[in-house]
């Protein structure tokens, strides 16, 4: 079994005493976010969950506390894009996290820390310039710490839809599309993609998409998981399973159980589909 930590809330940064609290116990309970009143059992002894996948944009907890975690398997996917604070209202200093980084790259190795650039979020202030400077500031600054970067262009949900808007009535945010009337990528998007895939290379680490489609795959940009059977079977051997059924039909993640909770996270991302 494989333990998501979350895709729903950001428990390394704001709820790590709690997870350890759990994890000494042995068990968590999570809650099913469409049926409040399925709870269910999941058992955090190292003989049933095999990985630990943390999700976070601070690694600053688990690097200072990784003699906690002790033998367990785990890998860390860090959220770092450098929007700024009208888009991230609560974010760490960039440097202060990819220090960070570059601390838990030497206690576990690269392969073991994962960079996404998610989503790729477009909007006057973020044009393709702007992310062109930001992504290659970044890439360089994580050369060594990483050998992997994550990036999925951004899809709208309500609420993200809600916030947004509400900055653009403001006169605060301009947004740009992301999609066609037929669901392909603007022209903007396809070659920012490209770009970045170049800067990614320039920069020894591979450029994967989450949850994209054959766009993608048209610039030679390989589909990637964030639950990555692959990269689990490469580093400790075990069978991941086949793709999560829970999860959107482009996903390529191998099934887990996430004990994170919807509306947990503080950090206030405007375009987080995981806010309530």
């Amino acid at each position: 079994m494989i333990i998501s930590v979350s895709r729903r809330g950001d428990i390394p940064r704001f709820h790590f005493d709690w997870f350890m609290e759990r994890l000494g116990e042995g068990f968590t309970e999570t809650v099913n976010p469409f049926n409040a009143a399925q709870v269910r059992r999941v058992s955090l002894l190292p003989e049933d969950a095999e990985v630990l996948v943390f999700w976070t944009r601070d690694p600053g907890v688990i690097a200072r506390r990784a003699e906690e975690l002790g033998g367990r398997r785990y890998y860390v996917m860090t959220t770092l894009t450098g929007y700024g604070p009208l888009l991230e209202p609560n974010m760490p200093p960039p440097e202060a996290v990819i220090a960070a980084i570059r601390d838990l790259a030497g206690m576990l190795g690269p392969e073991r820390l994962i960079w996404r650039y998610d989503p790729l979020f477009l909007s006057d202030e973020t044009d393709r310039a702007f992310h062109l400077r930001n992504f290659r500031a970044l890439s360089r600054a994580l050369r060594g710490a990483v050998s992997r970067v994550i990036t999925s262009v951004y899809d709208e949900y309500g609420g993200s839809r809600r916030r947004i808007a509400a900055l653009e009535r403001a006169g605060a945010l301009r947004p740009r599309p992301h999609y066609t009337a037929e669901g392909a990528w603007v022209s903007e998007v396809r070659l920012l993609a490209a770009d970045l895939a170049g800067l990614a290379a320039e920069a020894g680490m591979e450029l994967r998409t989450c949850a994209e489609g054959e766009e993608a795959a048209e610039l030679g940009i390989a589909a990637g998981a964030c639950i990555d059977g692959e990269l689990i079977r490469r580093l400790w051997g075990i069978e991941a399973g086949c793709k999560d059924r829970n999860q959107r039909p482009r996903c390529r993640c191998a099934p887990s159980v996430d004990i994170g909770r919807y509306g947990s996270c503080p950090a206030g991302c405007v375009y987080c589909y995981a806010r309530r």
